[in-house]
């Protein structure tokens, strides 16, 4: 072995591309380079050829042993690089051999370690959202610039909220889904607003600009297998670009009050009209009622006059007193009264009618009663 050691460096040493001539005539002639070179450089230390032949003699003795037991340490390593968790809210897609073989629930799970099987997981409740026509607070006006039905020009901003429904057409159908997602969004953006006024778009249809551009990118995205599931859409701007949006925010504002005045107008009438419509109810009612009352008066007073005339004509002259009476019994109670005989009346003093009607009653034959002293 020292003698193998001694060749290598000599060689090592010649082939290294000295300058001198004897250095490289030395490479032609490795046995005079041997006996020159015990001469020209040190040997190697003592110590580093006893180190290099204990471990040889200890890699002889040793190395049976161990080999085996390392090899099962790395193969139980191997093995156990198969155990993988899948959290809630997510599902494991196994691929054997690159092809799609089975899919695993949340909690532990085992595959085949590499190269065999590998898998990938894939969050299927997450909602991820996707922005079109701006990037946080920058805008990006190459996507939100649009025109409008009434070829006006519109700068309208959209935010898409979807998750993951089947995570096989996530992973193998499409291969940039969230780039397809953002060619469909706008591609769906812009035909509803090609379809509509920018009135519509800015004040009057935003929900149904929504509605209408969600279902048009699920389509899309339904015909492109990419397993995603659109939630929300929701247009987060639209306004007219920047050389025109103060003239179009003034007209906007004087649309709002209008229709402000309107809806006040409208809630006034709304207010009004049930208490007008009440009020001529009640006095509808109030009508019929009297109605009902003067009616029914009439006739009970009509049914007495018929009775009376009934009896009046079995008995005139009882009938004829008895009335007499009774309308006596009702008057006489309520006024005062003097009643005296008529041969007393010439032989009293005349009195003095102190209180309203006394000169009548003093005087039946409608003699004018004396005047107060005053």
């Amino acid at each position: 072995m020292r003698a193998y050691l001694y060749f290598l460096r000599d060689y090592g040493g010649c082939c290294a591309g000295a300058n001198s001539y004897g250095r490289r005539s030395s490479c032609l002639n490795p046995e005079k380079n041997a006996m020159s070179y015990q001469h020209d450089e040190p040997l190697l230390p003592q110590q580093l050829l006893e180190s290099i032949e204990q471990i040889g003699q200890w890699a002889k003795r040793y190395l049976p042993k161990i080999l085996p037991l390392a090899a099962g340490a790395i193969l139980l390593l191997w093995l156990a690089s198969g155990v993988y968790t899948v959290n809630p809210g997510h599902k494991g897609v196994v691929r054997t051999f690159g092809k799609e073989t089975t899919r695993t629930e949340p909690g532990l799970n085992y595959r085949y370690p590499w190269p065999f099987q590998r898998v990938d997981i894939v969050s299927v409740e997450q909602i991820r959202r996707l922005e079109v026509g701006f990037r946080g607070a920058q805008r990006v006006p190459e996507e939100a610039l649009m025109l409008t039905g009434d070829e006006n020009i519109v700068e309208a901003q959209i935010v898409v909220q979807y998750r993951v429904a089947d995570p096989s057409k996530y992973l193998f159908r499409l291969r940039e889904p969230e780039t397809a997602l953002l060619a469909a969004t706008e591609v769906a953006l812009r035909s509803t607003v090609g379809s509509m006024t920018i009135d519509q778009v800015m004040i009057e249809e935003r929900a149904k600009v929504q509605s209408d551009a969600r279902l048009f990118i699920q389509r899309l995205m339904d015909a492109y297998e990419s397993g995603l599931v659109i939630t929300e859409v929701k247009l987060q701007a639209a306004d007219p670009p920047d050389a025109v949006r103060d003239a179009f925010h003034d007209v906007v504002r004087a649309r709002e009050d209008k229709e402000k005045v309107i809806n006040v107008a409208k809630g006034y009438q709304a207010d009004l009209l049930p208490k007008a419509r009440g009020e001529a109810q009640k006095l509808l009612r109030e009508a019929e009622g009297y109605k009902e009352q003067r009616v029914l008066l009439a006739e009970g007073e009509a049914a007495r006059f018929l009775s009376v005339l009934a009896e009046y004509e079995k008995a005139r002259d009882v009938t004829r007193d008895r009335l007499h009476l009774e309308t006596i019994e009702k008057i006489l109670p309520d006024i005062d009264k003097v009643i005296i005989g008529g041969d007393v009346n010439q032989r009293l003093l005349p009195l003095l009618p102190l209180t309203p009607g006394a000169a009548s009653l003093l005087n039946p034959r409608g003699a004018t009663a004396p005047t107060p002293v005053k």
